[in-house]
């Protein structure tokens, strides 16, 4: 569903799981804890969604949408080098996060979400969306001989991505008491001096 088919009481909803789950757990998101933040019934939750699981895929429906315009708006300018890509590509994922740091927690429980099939498959599109996009900009930085091909393109990608996802840990842990933008800006340069010929 693109996020734009939900009603504005559905983002409310879905908006006030974020920061139960950010403030709580994911462990604290039940259909009567939501209905009390919001001052709702449990039934007339039920109306805009039929289950936890929904609200949560709603979540992660909403952050894929967002992820793919973002990063679409970033690729569609050819004159771009692959490192200033690549220095876009984590600049907006960081600002996203720092604006928005309940989704980091729902982001961040997909561990929980192992034991659902849906909800698994949506962390799983949503990682691989943004392995396939840093890929394709290693690839293109390697076959350009910006990028030293020391690292396949594969493992390249893979530290990359997990040096955002340490950063963006260290940020949650320390209860968004950490400097987002500069600590992932400072990875980023030092991941682009081994990378850059």
């Amino acid at each position: 569903m693109a996020f734009n088919k939900y009603t504005e009481r559905q983002i409310e909803i879905m908006e006030a799981a974020t920061l139960r789950i950010d403030k709580f757990g994911i462990q604290e998101l039940t259909i009567k804890n939501l209905s009390n933040d919001l001052n709702l019934s449990e039934a007339a939750l039920y109306r805009h969604f039929k289950s936890k699981n929904d609200i949560l895929l709603g979540l992660l429906n909403y952050f894929i949408f967002d992820m793919q315009n973002r990063i679409s708006i970033i690729l569609c300018d050819s004159n771009k080098t692959p490192t200033e890509i690549l220095r876009e590509l984590f600049a907006s994922q960081l600002t996203t996060f720092e604006k928005k740091p309940a989704i980091v927690s729902v982001i961040f429980a997909e561990g929980i979400f192992q034991f659902n099939k849906e909800l698994s498959e949506q962390v799983t599109t949503m990682m691989e969306l943004m392995q396939t996009n840093i890929g394709n900009i290693i690839k293109k930085g390697q076959d350009e001989g910006v990028f030293n091909k020391l690292l396949g393109v594969s493992a390249t990608t893979t530290v990359v991505m997990g040096s955002m996802r340490m950063v963006v840990l260290k940020w949650k842990l320390s209860g968004h008491q950490s400097n987002l933008i500069k600590d992932g800006q400072t990875i980023l340069n030092g991941l682009l001096k081994l990378l850059e010929k």
